[in-house]
């Protein structure tokens, strides 16, 4: 199935600040590395036939890259982000505009804190939501609300994992692989009791964002060092598609996080 991507190149990528446990701004990033990174995961999204829009980076954004945390579009509704930090903050109304000037009309400016597909990753029939870190609970009643889908609420519990897309993806519209050391006690018997056949990922495969995949039911798209997961992909009868995005891993990012999933 053909799907379609928003992303943004990471012009003005930096690591500048810390906000998450994989930032280090001693340490910094290249950024020339991570573009050329990044051409290559656009690249293979369109050698599977995929489309790939570009949202222009706005200077003075570095994170703009991440747009998966920009919004939520399910059923061509545009369910905006509203970001924890400041640092952040402005990206929400960049992409808001993007989606207003490229014809989408039924979109929501967020009232409540939430981070787009960082937080909220979404099934045939059900969207996951995550808390704990970035997104407030009160935004999945809000979402739930909005997009007029049943919205399953998952505590994130590992600060390593702030983003529910950095600790489990959607292989297809009815399954999922996820780390379950990064989720509650009663989140874990929750995702046990939907998804009884879940890829499940070990710590190394996740602490390298292995989990911060992009499935089109077919192909995932996959940080090149989650060995141990890709072959358990392989198993199941997935086509692996490894990518190195280990410049980006610097800011705590990986495929996913690159990647804002526009559904019509």
């Amino acid at each position: 199935m053909t799907k379609h991507y928003l992303m943004c190149r990471p012009d003005y990528f930096a690591v500048e600040y810390a906000i998450n446990p994989w930032m280090d701004p001693e340490a910094g990033a290249d950024r020339e590395v991570a573009i050329r990174q990044w051409e290559g995961l656009k690249s293979a999204y369109e050698e599977l036939g995929h489309q790939v829009s570009l949202i222009d980076p706005v200077e003075g954004l570095p994170d703009m890259v991440f747009a998966a945390n920009g919004a939520l579009v399910v059923g061509g509704r545009v369910y905006g982000a509203r970001f924890t930090h400041p640092q952040r903050a402005a990206e929400g109304p960049a992409y808001l505009k993007w989606f207003v000037d490229n014809g989408y009309s039924r979109v929501h400016e967020p009232v409540h804190t939430n981070e787009g597909e960082g937080d909220f990753l979404t099934l045939d029939h059900m969207v996951l939501a995550g808390t704990g870190f970035r997104t407030d609970i009160t935004a999945h009643k809000e979402a739930q609300e909005f997009l007029g889908r049943p919205v399953v609420t998952l505590q994130l519990v590992d600060p390593r994992f702030y983003h529910l897309d950095t600790a489990l993806f959607p292989l297809n519209g009815h399954n999922v692989a996820y780390f379950p050391g990064a989720f509650s006690a009663g989140s874990q018997e929750v995702l046990r009791n939907l998804f009884p056949d879940a890829v499940i990922a070990d710590e190394d495969d996740a602490t390298v964002l292995g989990l911060n995949a992009v499935s089109d039911g077919t192909h995932v798209v996959i940080n090149a060092e989650a060995a141990n997961l890709q072959l358990e992909l392989k198993r199941h009868g997935f086509e692996v598609v490894p990518v190195e995005l280990s410049e980006l891993r610097k800011a705590g990012g990986g495929p996913k996080c690159c990647t804002l999933e526009i559904r019509g």
